[in-house]
């Protein structure tokens, strides 16, 4: 049943149960305090990494807003608080994250965001942002589960990427062996155009033959009338 609907089933008791009608409107209030936090948070050993947490209240923000950071290490064990703010930041002064978380949040924009320096891999754990902002108690409770690794242990090939080789790689294959051929085909015919601009063996060595032929019967011819020619001038 919706808040309204009991408010309104209750109207008839309103006389006889005021505080239970007023402790209800309370509560249906203080539900609309609503957290948003990353789910999943990736880093990187050494390199500082922001944990972001938003949050939306239907009250004013006031100076009894109050944000804590909890933390659990992924081999289980009891949760920790590990920062608190109220107007003001008070990260942890014990622990393993001792000096090492800051605020980067902004409450009047509803940022409530720390960040860990130098995060080691023993860091890895569940990190949980809490928010009241009186009388806004209520809310919802998300889980930032932090991954510290290695650069060089970071990648990963994810199910995008490996579709991704399987559908591109093919591809290129494909487009290589196509130049390849389009260029071994452009030397060919480049090599057949070379070699008709010139004269083949065959018409080189026939051009000699066909001349010297010509000479011979060119000397031939004027023997011939050289032979007339004195025959007629001979005397009887």
């Amino acid at each position: 049943m919706r808040c309204g609907e009991t408010v309104a089933a209750g109207g008839g008791f309103l006389l006889l149960l005021p505080r239970g009608l007023l402790l209800l409107l309370g509560v249906c209030n203080a539900l609309s305090l609503e957290i948003k936090a990353s789910p999943k948070v990736r880093a990187f050993v050494g390199e500082q990494v922001p944990l972001k947490c938003s949050f939306k209240s239907s009250s004013p923000i006031t100076e009894s807003l109050t944000v804590d950071w909890t933390y659990r290490p992924l081999t289980g064990g009891q949760m920790e608080t590990i920062f608190h703010y109220q107007s003001v930041p008070y990260p942890t002064t014990v622990g393993k994250f001792k000096d090492r978380i800051s605020w980067v949040g902004n409450v009047a924009k509803g940022d409530a965001s720390v960040a860990i320096q130098s995060p080691v891999m023993s860091d890895n754990g569940t990190f949980i942002c809490s928010v009241k902002n009186p009388p806004d108690v209520y809310h919802n409770i998300p889980q930032t589960t932090l991954i510290v690794t290695e650069r060089g242990l970071s990648f990963q090939l994810t199910s995008a990427v490996l579709l991704s080789i399987l559908v591109f790689l093919p591809s290129v294959i494909v487009v290589v062996l196509l130049l390849v051929r389009m260029g071994r085909k452009f030397g060919v015919l480049k090599e057949k155009k070379k070699s008709g601009c010139k004269k083949s063996s065959i018409e080189v060595s026939d051009e000699p033959e066909h001349t010297e032929t010509d000479n011979c019967l060119r000397k031939l011819r004027n023997w011939c009338l050289n032979c007339v020619d004195t025959d007629e001038e001979d005397p009887y």
